[in-house]
């Protein structure tokens, strides 16, 4: 049983060169992100709601972005098991146009219709001023952060391309670069140390568009200047030609997979929206609890992305199916553990973590209720993400969209719709109930790997 679960210290080698490089540029990428949420809820509850509403509308766009280079990313994974140095370069040029055009939208988007966006999230039980405090920093705030939509994108791009290849060791120092970029200038910006204006929410903005910035510099230029390491880069930007053959397959294998991210993102966006409608209390509690979360889910993504990676590198090359079915099943468990450990840390600090911020008593304990629900959840949060990436890496990309967003608003969504609206149900049992949806992901997930149907070659 145990060599049918565990792997042996090659196998976990293997699995953490690719998974601790992702770990620590996300992990400092989350706990800075951590300490800017901290730093702005010392601006005040009101300005806190404002900045977290933007960022999770902004949530949508980063995931359209990632859900355009993960299409891409599949064939990536694959071409290099292969050594097609060529086809890595057409899917680049790929990731590239998309997010260009997704930038263009997204600002245009959030230019337009920011007011009504924000006040979506504005409409629980409470003071009408604290409502409309809240909507004005929200919209001071995104008209800074859309600045940094472009970098965002192209850094995205880039890292993703070197992941896939093999290089995860540049993309985490450009990550953690740009994390403590955006930490040094939180703490200048927001409360105006060392002679600079204390700008607050805007402060903010600006920070985090500055090492936006600085992350796509350390790797476009690490990139470029090592072409011998990657030979994909060499005449990338001569042109835009992507043959007709391949495009067509990224389209057909890639679209659902850009949709699926967006209509997930979506969903999740809609789903805080339910969660506001009980109370203006819930936007600050979600906010906390959602920042602590991001932090304990850093492993499990990684684990993620590792299981994505690998799976493709070994479709690509040509592995036996057994081979194949056998490592992942021990990926599997190990992302699950990893989940395990982390959502106990998580429960360990859910009171005292929320009375960090500057709050009321009742946003502080409605957030340390939130925790440990995220908490519990967070094991069967890294099993469905797991199975995600694992569909993913065999192109079974319409049934990760059936499986993903699918189910979000085809069930978890009209959920919690009928309870808010019509049952006027309470946003602890709420959680709690929308949560556990993912049982249901879990045990369709596992058929659904079991079957084996992903296991496919897509470069032949």
């Amino acid at each position: 049983m145990s060599n049918r679960y565990i792997g042996d210290r090659a196998f976990y080698r293997n699995v953490f060169s690719i998974a601790i490089p992702i770990i620590i540029q996300n992990g400092i990428t989350n706990f800075v992100s951590l300490l800017d949420n901290i730093m702005v809820g010392q601006v005040g509850t009101i300005p806190m709601s404002g900045v977290s509403i933007v960022n999770g509308l902004l949530f949508v766009f980063n995931l359209c972005i990632f859900g355009a280079s993960s299409g891409a990313g599949i064939f990536t994974a694959q071409f290099f098991g292969s050594q097609d140095h060529r086809g890595i370069r057409h899917t680049f040029r790929f990731k590239v146009l998309s997010c260009l055009l997704l930038t263009l939208f997204g600002n245009l988007l959030f230019t337009l219709g920011d007011k009504l966006l924000i006040g979506l999230y504005l409409t629980g039980e409470g003071d009408a001023a604290t409502a409309a405090g809240a909507l004005a920093y929200g919209q001071r705030y995104l008209k800074v952060m859309l600045w940094g939509s472009l970098p965002f994108a192209m850094a995205n791009a880039y890292s993703s391309t070197l992941r896939e290849t093999g290089e995860t060791v540049v993309p985490m120092v450009a990550g953690v670069s740009a994390v403590l970029v955006n930490l040094v200038l939180n703490y200048v910006l927001i409360f105006g140390h060392f002679g600079m204006p204390a700008m607050g929410v805007e402060g903010a903005a600006l920070a985090t568009v500055i090492s936006r910035y600085a992350e796509l510099a350390i790797v476009a230029l690490w990139t470029h200047r090592n072409a011998a390491k990657n030979p994909f880069i060499t005449g990338v930007y001569r042109s835009f030609h992507i043959p007709g053959r391949l495009l067509k397959d990224i389209i057909l294998k890639g679209m659902p997979l850009l949709v699926n991210e967006f209509l997930w993102a979506s969903g999740m966006a809609v789903l805080s929206q339910c969660y506001s409608t009980c109370g203006l209390d819930v936007v600050p509690a979600t906010n906390i609890s959602s920042t602590l979360y991001n932090v304990g889910s850093v492993v499990f993504l990684a684990m993620g992305n590792a299981v994505g990676i690998i799976m493709g590198q070994m479709l690509g090359a040509g592995r036996s199916r057994e081979e194949i079915q056998d490592h992942n099943r021990k990926l599997l468990v190990a992302s699950v553990f990893c989940g395990g450990i982390f959502g106990l840390l998580m429960a360990a600090v859910a009171v005292p973590f929320p009375r960090i911020y500057n709050t009321t008593e009742s946003v502080q304990q409605l957030a340390a209720m939130l925790i440990l629900l995220n908490s519990i959840a967070l094991p069967f949060n890294s099993y469905t993400n797991a199975t995600y990436f694992t569909l993913r890496s065999g192109g079974q990309t319409m049934v990760t969209f059936l499986f993903d967003s699918c189910f979000v608003w085809g069930f978890c969504v009209p959920l919690a719709y009928v309870l808010t609206r019509f049952v006027g149900i309470g946003i602890i049992p709420l959680f709690a109930i929308c949560q556990a949806t993912d049982l249901i992901k879990c045990v369709i997930g596992g058929i659904m790997i079991k079957q084996g149907k992903w296991i496919q070659n897509l470069t032949r």
